[in-house]
């Protein structure tokens, strides 16, 4: 009477009372898990290999600039020495305020556990306010180790702009649209950097040659472009190691012929570190405006430098940016603009020019081999770029490798390496001028620099509560350098700039439709599923014949029967005798340690061998093929029953601790495969099929009807093995949407011709999970949006 009396009051029905208690969230089972997870130190030796292996993948675009800035800044001729001085002081302030502060000091500790990038950026966000597009997050996975988050005081100004951010749906499509673009132009970044940084190596040839034509230096580009994508396979590491002692080696040379050219032709340059002359570059007119440009082109490889992150540690990157690289840029610039002083006809291929005639050749063979690992930078950045939006459900599904045991986040994609090869010949063979391939490279960068930091603002304010002054001064640094490099590049977007932004736009409808056709399937699932009072209600059998084996029900809902699953025993007369739903779903974190994946639960009384399996994954986790993921989806089944006949014996306890509780999950987990001796009562009866493999195995007819009582947890263990060795089938849900009759053609065109063109050529989810192909059972159903 006292339930009725309940429903009564809250208007809400006895059906929905009965859902809710049959359906409850997993936080029980979240807190048996004891967060074992630590984050990884580094001794100081392993450091330093660290520093130096980073040299060569996340500093070689920033270290190559040297071979072209200058050429871009004066295409034409240089009116006299202060107007070099000016251009030279500009770069030295944009390399201190840009890759410096702001990038080593500042934007690489907004990292999400060591991972950059703008999706890094996002997750990080999505944790602090909910923002995510697609609501499949639950408080459960708020007790992971690798999920930091902070309360707010309400009165807070961190507390009112999360209020903010989550108070309109418009505002969390603009974040995410913003986001995408930045991802997007990091992207075309990754497409432009190999083609100017190779161009502009191999142009040395010119120097000596200065009648060979310019189709040679391309061909000679494109072969060195091919052979470069060629040797990502072999992974980050044994690239790092190949690459590193070259950078290192181009790093000193450019840092000594610095300081040789400063002294033997014009020490007057080293006025440019008195910032006065950045005042008097500008009072210059229009041409010092116009040639913003190429002075940004010295900072470029700043972006990849945060993007690369997932490689290597923070603090190796800061070291070898503070002891290494910039001392070592910063000289070449000043003797470069010391050697333009004095020839001021020599402006192209200066850094060739500027070089003693006997070391040429060899200056020239580093500085190619410099180049081409200046586009490593990039390229690791693209693949860890695309990864985070695959996994947050904004790219298509694409094969991505693990090619380190040691570290996560050294990832390569054979399919994003080809179609960077292809665009990166398509840039160098059709433009074939530097210039050009230049202003399209500045109008990426300076983009993705400008999206990072209006991502930095909300970070600072809710994630570090950072004083509303500091953020302000961060951002009025940032934007007072990066809004009139923007308006320059601006003007020269129909001499090339115009390259990045048809990229960016082709990438962002992808990545844009793609995130969409997802988010109307999840809203689908959500709006069709099955109560789970109604599945209860067919009984034990569930209405049907339940034959021996276990069936894998995959589903994206954490809750809930899917409508695919209604569907199947709806058409098919019958189903296996143990049935676990399994939900896969990417958190805005990292990664999710191992101990913490799975989270199963079971699902109505124990009669009907129903279970319900989350497994959680980060934006860095991969499967990988010797990952065994049914194999891993059982064990942890099986702790799981072995846990729920120990909870059972504690609950009569008053109160244990969390070290009780955890070698409560240590026995079990040491005795998952054999027989426990621990009984227990069990009020509930077991009706499905016995597997032939167990003696004394009944008849179909027989064990559809009778009863039988598992009085050990050991019982229920040997049935679910014998369920396994019947057979265990993996029934997927082939749910494929089509644009509603009345729909706008521009609707039309995006979901029945671009997504489904999308979803037939990016991998398919039995794929990622290494199913085996006689294991597979499609569910197929269509539904219009």
């Amino acid at each position: 009477m006292e339930t009725v009396s309940t429903n009564e009051d809250t208007g809400k029905g006895a059906m929905w009372e009965l859902e809710k208690s049959l359906d409850q969230p997993m936080d029980a089972e979240a807190g048996r898990l004891r967060n074992m997870y630590r984050e990884k130190t580094y001794p100081t030796v392993l450091m330093l290999q660290l520093a130096f292996q980073s040299l060569g993948v996340v500093f070689g675009d920033l270290g190559t600039s040297p071979l072209y800035v200058f050429y871009n800044i004066f295409p034409n001729e240089i009116e006299d020495t202060e107007q070099i001085i000016g251009a030279l002081s500009l770069i030295i302030y944009s390399l201190t305020l840009i890759p410096l502060v702001k990038y080593v000091f500042i934007v690489l500790r907004a990292s999400d556990n060591g991972q950059g990038g703008t999706f890094a950026l996002y997750s990080l966000l999505c944790r602090h306010a909910k923002i995510s597009i697609i609501p499949n997050q639950h408080k459960t996975d708020e007790d992971l180790t690798t999920y930091s988050r902070q309360t707010y005081d309400e009165k807070s100004l961190a507390a009112k702009i999360k209020r903010w951010l989550e108070g309109h749906q418009f505002r969390k499509n603009v974040i995410l649209i913003l986001v995408l673009f930045g991802t997007c132009m990091a992207v075309g970044d990754g497409i432009l950097t190999p083609a100017i940084s190779v161009l502009s190596a191999t142009g040395g040839i010119k120097v000596e040659e200065p009648r060979m034509r310019n189709d040679v230096v391309v061909i000679v580009s494109v072969m060195i472009l091919i052979g470069l994508f060629s040797m990502q396979h072999y992974g980050t590491d044994k690239v790092s190691w190949l690459f590193a002692p070259i950078v290192f080696v181009w790093f000193i040379l450019i840092g000594v012929l610095g300081a040789v050219n400063i002294y033997t032709y014009d020490r007057s340059v080293l006025k440019a570190f008195n910032p006065i002359y950045v005042y008097r570059y500008f009072k210059r007119g229009k041409t010092s405006w116009a040639s913003l440009g190429g002075i940004m082109l010295s900072i470029t490889g700043t972006e990849a430098l945060f993007a690369d992150l997932s490689y290597f540690p923070v603090q190796a990157i800061q070291i070898a940016f503070t002891t290494v690289v910039f001392p070592c840029l910063l000289l070449q610039y000043t003797g470069q603009a010391a050697y333009i002083a004095t020839h001021k006809d020599k402006v192209s291929h200066s850094f060739y020019f500027s070089l003693p005639e006997r070391i040429l050749w060899p200056a020239f063979v580093v500085a190619t081999a410099a180049a081409i690992v200046s586009s490593q930078a990039t390229i690791s950045a693209t693949y860890s770029i695309i990864k985070q939006a695959l996994a947050v459900g904004c790219f298509p599904r694409v094969k991505i490798i693990h090619t380190s045991k040691k570290y996560l986040g050294q990832i390569y994609s054979p399919d994003i390496n080809w179609i960077l090869l292809i665009l990166c010949i398509a840039v160098t063979a059709g433009f074939k001028n530097q210039s050009q391939i230049a202003n399209a490279y500045g109008t990426a960068v300076i983009m993705v620099m400008l999206v990072t930091t209006f991502l930095m603002i909300p970070i600072m304010l809710l994630v570090w509560r950072s004083h509303w002054a500091l953020v302000l001064l961060f951002t009025v640094l940032s934007l007072v350098v990066e809004i009139p490099y923007l308006t320059a590049v601006m003007k020269k977007i129909d001499q090339g700039g115009w390259v990045p932004l048809v990229f960016a736009a082709a990438i962002l409808l992808i990545m844009y439709v793609w995130h969409y056709g997802t988010l109307k399937r999840y809203e689908f699932e959500m709006h069709s599923k099955v109560s789970m009072a109604w599945i209860l209600g067919l009984g034990p059998s569930l209405g049907l014949v339940r034959v021996p084996g276990i069936g894998l029900v995959y589903t994206e809902l954490a809750s809930g029967v899917p409508h695919i699953f209604s569907h199947f025993i709806t058409n098919l007369p019958a189903i296996h005798s143990t049935l676990v739903f399994v939900c896969v779903k990417y958190l805005p974190v990292y990664t999710v340690p191992l101990d913490e994946r799975f989270l199963v639960k079971r699902i109505g009384p124990k009669n009907f061998h129903m279970f319900r399996c989350v497994a959680r994954y980060g934006y860095k986790d991969i499967h990988r093929k010797d990952d065994d993921f049914e194999k891993m989806l059982f064990s942890s089944l099986l702790l799981f029953v072995r846990l729920e006949s120990m909870m059972e014996e504690y609950s009569d306890s008053d109160d244990y601790s969390a070290l009780d509780q955890q070698e409560l999950i240590d026995e079990a987990s040491n005795d998952a495969r054999s027989a426990a001796d621990l009984s227990y009562a069990s009020r509930d009866s077991i009706v499905p099929v016995r597997s032939p493999n167990l003696p004394g195995s009944m008849s179909s007819a027989q064990t559809t009807t009778a009863t039988l009582g598992f009085e050990t947890v050991g019982d229920e263990v040997a049935f679910l093995n014998s369920c396994r060795d019947a057979g265990v089938v993996h029934i997927l849900g082939n749910t494929v949407i089509r644009a509603r009759r009345d729909s706008g053609p521009l609707k039309k065109l995006a979901i029945d011709y671009l997504y489904a063109f999308l979803r037939k050529i990016c991998r398919e989810n039995s794929a990622i999970f290494n199913v085996p192909h006689e294991s597979l059972l499609n569910v197929g159903q269509v539904f219009y949006v």
